[in-house]
């Protein structure tokens, strides 16, 4: 019987430390941003204040580590790059989610962690994003990508698009900064069927849950207890398309 996840709440390096070299066959994650704000007085604020519209009634937990400024944040995040590394198998995929403020400390920090950064892909998220007269909208976030070193020429994911237009649903949305499942189930396609996807920065679990019904395997973490308890509740729920294998759930604290 094949294990199709594993879940972990705790602090991300610290699981991180405890996995295996070349153990997965790509990285998919949503890091907190640190961004939200133009100066370092406005990303220190809560994430509500930073990330939750004017006039929305659905709230949602508040989330820890998006207050770094920009060098803390492209200095961190080349640490937990450079354990993923480690982790992943030679030639696999990173994606790494971030907006427009942090693309270009996203596209250094990824390099910095050891990765080869091999391009951006956008996800559009359609004219109903924040339309503000007199502004262009901010429609788009993006997805830096490369690979653990070369790539191999034999893959058996297909290739993506380099544009994913996916609208937000306020039903399919568990996190603050929760991206669609639509969206994620086309994104963990890079990783072959049935392959291992390692997300450090789990959230709500939607990673997780679209690597499962699309015939993938998964590792997630999260720190924060009641984000987490939403995450372990929609994956363990979740069978894998085609698939005979029982999910077994496994909770590591760390």
């Amino acid at each position: 019987m094949v294990e199709r996840f594993t879940l972990h709440m705790g602090e991300m390096l610290g699981v991180l430390q405890t996995l295996p070299d070349a153990s997965v066959d790509a990285v998919i994650t949503d890091p907190p941003y640190s961004s939200g704000g133009q100066y370092r007085g406005d990303r220190a604020n809560d994430t509500g204040s930073k990330y939750v519209q004017t006039g929305t009634k659905i709230l949602r937990p508040d989330f820890a580590g998006d207050n770094r400024d920009q060098r803390a944040y492209g200095y961190w995040s080349a640490l937990w790059l450079a354990e993923c590394l480690r982790i992943a198998k030679p030639g696999a995929p990173i994606c790494l989610f971030t907006d427009w403020r942090q693309l270009p400390t996203t596209t250094d920090m990824l390099q910095a962690g050891g990765w080869v950064w091999r391009g951006i892909a956008v996800w559009d998220k359609t004219e109903a994003a924040r339309p503000m007269s007199g502004r262009f909208t901010s429609q788009a976030e993006y997805v830096a990508w490369g690979s653990a070193g070369p790539m191999p020429v034999d893959l058996t994911a297909p290739c993506l698009p380099g544009v994913f237009r996916v609208v937000v649903k306020q039903r399919d949305k568990f996190h603050q900064t929760g991206k669609p499942t639509a969206l994620m189930r086309q994104v963990v396609q890079i990783c072959p069927k049935d392959g291992v996807v390692l997300d450090p920065f789990m959230g709500s679990g939607t990673t997780g849950v679209a690597a499962l019904l699309e015939g993938r395997r998964f590792i997630g973490v999260e720190k924060q207890a009641d984000i987490y308890e939403t995450a372990e509740r929609r994956i363990h729920g979740t069978q894998p398309e085609g698939s005979q294998a029982i999910p077994l759930f496994a909770s590591t604290p760390a």
